[in-house]
């Protein structure tokens, strides 16, 4: 049995999560930009400055 390559891996600008290629990514692997639909409406929100987590929440 032969090993599987290591999947292509990219960083979400919104999250600064490190995610991989997907099938369905195929054919636009190279337009692909942010991991989630989630992450890309949220895009202008609350931006990680240092690749941390953005905090989401509003503030109470």
């Amino acid at each position: 049995m032969t090993a599987k390559k290591p999947l292509p891996q990219k960083t979400c600008p919104t999250c600064g999560r490190p995610f991989s290629w997907r099938k369905k990514w195929q054919n636009c692997w190279d337009e692909v930009v942010h991991c989630s639909e989630r992450c890309r409406r949220n895009r202008n929100r609350n931006r990680a400055s240092d690749g941390d987590r953005a905090e989401l929440r509003k503030p109470r």
